[in-house]
């Protein structure tokens, strides 16, 4: 009877071990096998994570704002044009930023905007070489890529697109020297009505207009400045006028509204020439208010500045970085 309870005890004691043994492996799987589900799972989160970040990464846009000297002048408004263009070419997100007038601070707070708006890239015609320096250092500062059109600052920019505006001044002067000549008039006082003696490409047009009469007879007047506004170019053209001049040269779109507009009133006795394609001096060489304007090339200048801010945004190299956006002369006879 010992013998029998002795062997049910030993019996009982192993089969509690075996239970034991058996209970803890369970849990010891179980808690591998949520470690490993666990590690899975973050792996696959971490995964996804930079997958969505790359997929948001590609899918960026590079953001290039246009900064103008006024937002008026259809010549602005043509650059504005052949910005857009390229921006939808080449999928850029694009903004055109400018001043309701020529106002170096209300162009430098555009340059602010534009940095604190997130700009990878600032296209602009700068109002002044000088004003703007500063706001356009802290910006590239800042990471951001600058590209000239029409009128560049004093600072390093990526690429350069505008007119050779001395030359083109240069042509201007030689247009209305050749009328002058074919009206048997070889001396006489010549007025220029500027915008600013600021602006560098204005700046460039009075010179190389002024070089066109170099070792004539013909006294070229004190430059007056309208600021591109076209009453006040009209009221310096009309002073002008009735100093006894034979000529009137306007160096941007207003100034030679203006002119024109001056001549018109004057009943053409004097002859004029001017800046910018736009309809108004258009208009006006169709009725001889205006001999001849100088025709820039803003939607080029748009265009390849946006092509060349993304360009200089991935990295790329730009072919030409300062480009000469050409220029022609518009008369009556060349007109449709």
């Amino acid at each position: 009877m010992k013998k029998l309870l002795a062997y049910i005890l030993s019996m009982v004691m192993v089969m509690a071990l075996l239970a034991g043994c058996s209970s803890d492996k369970p849990e010891e799987a179980a808690s591998t096998k949520e470690g490993t589900t666990k590690e899975g799972t973050e792996k696959k989160d971490t995964a996804k994570k930079e997958d969505t970040e790359k997929k948001e990464d590609t899918g960026k846009k590079n953001k290039i704002i246009l900064i103008t000297m006024d937002s008026i002048d259809q010549h602005w408004v043509n650059v504005d044009k052949g910005a857009q263009k390229a921006a939808d070419e080449l999928g850029a997100e694009y903004k055109w930023m400018a001043p309701d007038k020529k106002d170096d601070a209300q162009q430098i707070e555009r340059v602010n905007n534009a940095v604190a708006d997130g700009a990878d890239a600032i296209v602009i015609a700068a109002n002044g070489p000088d004003a703007i320096t500063a706001a356009l250092e802290e910006a590239k500062n800042a990471g951001i890529k600058i590209v000239y059109v029409d009128s560049p600052a004093n600072t390093e920019a990526c690429a350069t697109f505008s007119t050779n505006n001395k030359a083109a001044g240069k042509t201007a002067g030689g247009v209305l020297l050749e009328e002058l000549k074919a009206q048997n008039i070889s001396e006489g006082k010549i007025g220029i009505v500027n915008v600013n003696p600021s602006t560098d490409s204005v700046v460039q047009r009075e010179m190389g207009f002024r070089e066109a009469f170099e070792g004539t007879s013909f006294e070229i007047l004190e430059t007056q400045y309208g600021e591109g506004d076209v009453a006040k170019s009209q009221e310096i053209a009309e002073n002008y006028i009735t100093q006894g001049v034979v000529g009137i040269f306007g160096t941007n779109e207003g100034s030679s509204v203006g002119v024109g507009n001056a001549i018109k009133g004057a009943g053409g006795s004097v002859v004029g020439v001017g800046f910018d394609k736009s309809d108004a001096n258009i208009s006006l060489v169709k009725d001889g208010s205006l001999l001849a304007i100088m025709a820039q090339n803003p939607d080029v200048m748009g265009y390849e500045g946006v092509k060349a801010a993304v360009q200089a945004i991935n990295g790329e190299e730009i072919p030409e970085k300062d480009v000469d956006t050409g220029v022609s002369v518009i008369t009556k006879d060349t007109l449709p």
